[in-house]
């Protein structure tokens, strides 16, 4: 499911495509985020969001040469799913720059206390900011990469139908169970293997 230089069109070719492909990932990604409490955005990236992310930042920085193609392939193709995971990028939105600042000192931890489930099996936490720490003792950051990694059970529930919910354990932000909409449940289900 990873991405290599051959799924990447050229700077050239991807000028042309990038309207009509621009347009394909907004629809997709309609399906696939949900805001949680008004505040946290939670994006389930795959194949699709990363290839758009990694053509985009090739066009923005120009890049043509196999090294920073690659080096571009190294750093987006971990946030792709491996089948038996969702991968997420999580964004606490705040538009008003003193209650976002305000807020982020009093979410530090947020990110990894946001669970998912399938019908009644066990909440399923994510692992956060595998690739560096994006927090410290006085606030959190306002983006977060997360992986919610699924046993054999959470699969089968999935694949079943079971409903998706989820929810946030964390005293300044407490979201007790918001059922996912099912356009949103059938895209992200479509991850696993």
């Amino acid at each position: 499911m990873q991405l290599t230089r051959e799924d990447l069109w050229s700077l050239e070719e991807y000028s042309t495509r990038r309207p009509e492909f621009r347009a394909e990932v907004i629809a997709h990604k309609k399906d696939r985020q949900l805001l949680i409490g008004g505040h946290i955005l939670l994006i389930f990236e795959d194949r699709k969001t990363i290839q758009y992310q990694i053509q985009e930042m090739l066009r923005i920085e120009k890049i043509f040469e196999a090294n920073g193609i690659q080096e571009e392939l190294d750093a987006y193709n971990p946030l792709i799913p491996d089948g038996d995971n969702f991968k997420c990028t999580m964004l606490i939105q705040y538009e008003d720059v003193d209650e976002r600042k305000r807020r982020l000192t009093e979410l530090v931890g947020v990110e990894d206390v946001i669970w998912i489930r399938f019908g009644d099996t066990p909440k399923i936490y994510p692992i956060a900011d595998e690739d560096m720490e994006r927090e410290n003792a006085e606030k959190t950051s306002s983006v977060h990469f997360m992986r919610y990694q699924l046993d054999a059970a959470a699969i089968a529930a999935a694949k079943s139908g079971e409903p998706m919910t989820v929810g946030v354990d964390h005293p300044a932000f407490p979201v007790d169970v918001v059922t996912v909409p099912e356009n949103i449940r059938t895209s992200v289900v479509g991850d696993l293997a």
